[in-house]
């Protein structure tokens, strides 16, 4: 008989030794009980059925039996050692264990252990086949997703250079050619060529952002900066595109000092202003910040159709436009906002949406305030374009390995006047500038032959002809090393595919500073 206590009373109850079998019988796990020497006292029915061995064979056996023939040695060890700190807790933790059936055959097990007295301690076995394959499966959907992301990454990196030289060769031959022909209809054809190919560009670049997003290729860089010239920037980026649609964009400059990714408020407020100038017919879109506490909030206000209660939860959404059927002609693919949303979400900010259907859109966000107070100005935004006085009297580098893109860039450039020394390879520009010492301007690819760079190409120009030599690298990447570039104060990044008119403002900017 077992004695056991009355859960509310306290008083023994006796147990008979008929109910304590039929109890552990009962169990779900196979249950074995060892007594100091390691043979098994005890062995309950789901002995048989997980090990195969009938019960009453099995009694009276080393414990060892049940293991693979590999680690009996071993075991013997482990069980003396056992015995000299005996607690109950699981067997083996952190290691894969193992059972052997009575036909030999092998499978997963977990086994707790748990001293009874008298020297005996009590084993409960349990078959974990079942948890193994799932964690297999599981194991193998991570390595493929893995291997997915790389492959992802692979294609984002050929993406953005393949992909966009076309199109880069194509918007500047548009540009290239505008500046050749005089007849109205001609002109009027480039012109539509034109928006076709930025149409091209802005959807390529959008999916290409998604996607960098997506898979982690773009890596917060959070920095103190002032907000003035990310404003700045926007407000030559849309003054022109707002007033060919009769708008008025009001830029408010409030010189102050954020802490965030300046690179990233930039294409997430670029996002935001392009979205609201799109959405407004007549009126106003403005960019506003104010002061929010230890924060500044910034907002992008229009006067355009609003958006209904109904929308509003959808707005994020990727190809979602308001009031545009999937299949009708569209201004934009509905990325905009999307992408606002992840890059919002790697910044670890949430952009607020007010709209009243008909009467215009309010976008907002905040970032907290910078902790120093420093005057610098960040020049994340180039200057003012200038009008060069002699465009001639200026000397350009070009280094671009796709024969394309540079034959397109080099008329380009020559049609606007400048002297233009076009090189197909890193060697070949360093060649040249052997040979030469009154460059006034680098234009390279970033990526060219044999896995050398544009930086390479700047840093011997510079080491040659003195660090202060303006530079433009042109470039699909977004890698973090890239980023590191823009504190350059002599260097201008620009991503393909590039617009003709933007490439040559920025040339005029940086020979003229």
């Amino acid at each position: 008989m077992q004695s056991l206590r009355h859960f509310q009373t306290g008083k023994p109850v006796m147990l008979s030794s008929e109910l304590v079998r039929s109890v552990l019988d009962s169990a779900p796990d196979a249950l074995i009980i060892i007594d100091s020497t390691g043979s098994i006292v005890f062995a309950n029915r789901q002995i048989t059925a997980l090990f195969g061995y009938e019960r009453d064979a099995i009694v009276g056996k080393k414990v060892e039996v049940l293991l693979p023939e590999r680690f009996r040695q071993r075991h013997v060890g482990h069980r003396h050692g056992y015995t000299t700190n005996v607690r109950v807790r699981p067997m083996g933790p952190g290691l894969e264990l193992f059972g052997t059936r009575s036909d030999g055959s092998e499978f997963p097990v977990e086994i707790s252990l748990s001293p009874i007295g008298g020297d005996q301690v009590a084993a409960a076995i349990r078959d974990v086949t079942e948890r193994k394959r799932v964690e297999r499966a599981l194991e193998d959907a991570r390595r493929d997703a893995e291997h997915a992301n790389k492959a992802k990454s692979r294609f984002l990196a050929t993406a953005s250079h393949d992909l966009r030289q076309p199109l880069q060769t194509l918007g500047l031959l548009n540009g290239a050619l505008r500046r050749m022909i005089d007849d109205p209809e001609c002109a009027d054809v480039l012109a539509q060529q034109e928006q076709a190919i930025d149409a091209m560009s802005r959807l390529l670049n959008a999916l290409l952002d998604i996607s960098k997003l997506e898979s982690g290729a773009i890596q917060l860089a959070p920095t103190e900066f002032v907000l003035a010239p990310v404003f700045e920037q926007l407000r030559r980026d849309f003054t022109s595109l707002a007033s060919s649609k009769g708008l008025r964009f009001e830029v408010d400059t409030t010189p102050v000092r954020l802490h965030s990714d300046p690179g990233l408020v930039l294409q997430l407020l670029r996002n935001l202003v392009s979205n609201a100038v799109k959405y407004t017919a007549s009126g106003s879109v403005e960019l506003r910040c104010k002061p929010a506490g230890e924060k500044v909030r910034i907002e992008v206000r229009d006067t355009g159709i609003g958006i209904g209660a109904d929308h509003l939860p959808h707005i994020f959404d990727e190809f979602y436009q308001v009031g545009i059927s999937p299949n009708s002609s569209r201004d934009g693919y509905g990325l905009g906002l999307s992408i606002v949303q992840r890059i919002a979400r790697l910044l670890e900010i949430r952009v607020e949406v007010s709209s009243k259907l008909g009467a215009g859109s309010v976008f907002a966000f905040e970032l907290p305030l910078a902790d120093s107070s420093g005057a610098d100005t960040d020049d994340l935004a180039p200057g003012e374009a200038v009008e060069p006085a002699d465009a001639g009297a200026h000397r350009v580098l070009l280094v671009e390995d796709d024969a394309g893109v540079r034959n397109a860039m080099r008329m380009l450039l020559r049609m606007e006047g400048y002297r233009v020394v076009a090189a197909a390879s890193a060697a070949e520009a360093l060649g040249e500038l052997r040979s030469a010492d009154d460059f006034d301007l680098v234009i390279s690819d970033y990526h060219l032959e044999q896995s050398r760079t544009g930086t390479e190409v700047i840093a011997a120009a510079r080491e040659r002809l003195g660090a202060a030599l303006k530079a433009i690298l042109v470039t699909g990447d977004t890698s973090s090393a890239i980023r590191e570039l823009t504190n350059d104060a002599n260097l201008r990044i620009i991503s393909k595919p590039i617009n003709a008119e933007e490439l040559l403002r920025l040339v005029k900017t940086l020979v003229t500073a």
